[in-house]
């Protein structure tokens, strides 16, 4: 693909906030006095979703996003922000060299040698894969409750090989084909390969090969910065937050699958460590983190589109 086509098909498949985006949801009832350059980063921010993530499902009127409200909520405070789409289910690897054309491509639309990358969930481990292979292109990486040191949910599925095999063929024939359908994609789908990947042997083994900002030790802080890399992580250790929230059914079952150890209900407190640990208490579950479902949560719980214009202000006065 060359370089014009790839750029086309990238402003296609990735939510791109521009400052006269933001003017334009300014125009659609948000008040044009908390426009300003708080989150105004020098390098651009790509957002890397989970597994089962997607772009946005539908359309900009009637969709929705993986970061419900954050992309546009960042642009109108002036930063350039993009939302990768790559595949919701597979291994890592795959999900990195798919980014990295993202990314490469976003370095050729604005300009900038680098990019800050936030990532979600499985999104955590595949922006260290770009960090990793390719540290050059990389201003900072933020983990949000990423599975870096894996979820025992994963090898809970992969160890019971009759829930692996049912899962393997209705989400493989199902659910990937739904998102690609919704964004107009055609992204491979491999649930097994995702799983391993969040799976105990599979982290082991890409975390052996990517080590950039993870901790020396379990539950400590990793390394602030590593080959002029940043890295920053937060997530949540609530499970039942708002009984409205249908995604409740997905974390509820969090203290059981944990054997105690605090957890958002698919990642724990422990394994989300990455680089500067922001914070790890906040009361979100895992869904929570990203203003999911419609930015429903806890009554008394931080509201993420914040926590994630703050960070990115952080960014900002780091230089990046």
């Amino acid at each position: 693909m060359n370089q014009k086509t790839l750029c086309g098909a990238l402003l296609l498949s990735m939510g791109f906030f521009s400052t006269a985006q933001a003017a334009a949801g300014l125009q659609q009832g948000t008040s044009a006095s908390i426009a300003d350059h708080y989150a105004e980063t020098q390098y651009p921010i790509v957002f890397v979703h989970g597994m089962f993530g997607f772009n946005r499902l539908g359309s900009a009127a009637f969709g929705l996003d993986y970061w419900y409200q954050v992309l546009p909520d960042l642009a109108r405070h002036k930063a350039t922000v993009f939302a990768s789409q790559i595949s919701p289910l597979e291994s890592i690897e795959v999900r990195g060299e798919q980014l990295l054309d993202q990314v490469e491509t976003v370095a050729a639309i604005t300009g900038k040698p680098k990019v800050n990358l936030i990532g979600h969930s499985h999104g955590g481990p595949t922006a260290r894969y770009i960090a990793g292979v390719r540290p050059d292109l990389v201003a900072s990486v933020s983990s949000v409750a990423g599975t870096n040191g894996g979820s025992p949910v994963a090898d809970l599925v992969q160890n019971t090989p009759v829930l692996s095999g049912v899962l393997a063929t209705v989400m493989d024939a199902v659910m990937t084909p739904v998102i690609n359908f919704t964004q107009q994609s055609s992204l491979p789908s491999d649930f097994k390969a995702s799983i391993y990947s969040m799976a105990k042997q599979g982290v082991s083994e890409f975390n052996a090969k990517f080590p950039l900002g993870m901790p020396a030790s379990a539950c400590a802080d990793g390394p602030k910065q590593a080959q002029g890399i940043s890295f920053y992580s937060w997530t949540g250790i609530a499970n039942t937050t708002n009984l409205l929230d249908p995604d409740t059914i997905f974390t509820a079952m969090g203290p059981i699958a944990f054997s105690g150890q605090p957890n958002d209900g698919l990642v724990s407190k422990c394994s989300s460590r990455l680089g500067q640990t922001i914070r790890d208490d906040y009361q979100w579950n895992h869904f929570d983190e990203v203003n999911q479902v419609l930015g429903l949560k806890g009554f008394l719980a931080p509201d993420p589109v914040a926590v994630f214009r703050q960070h990115a202000n952080r960014l900002k006065l780091q230089g990046l």
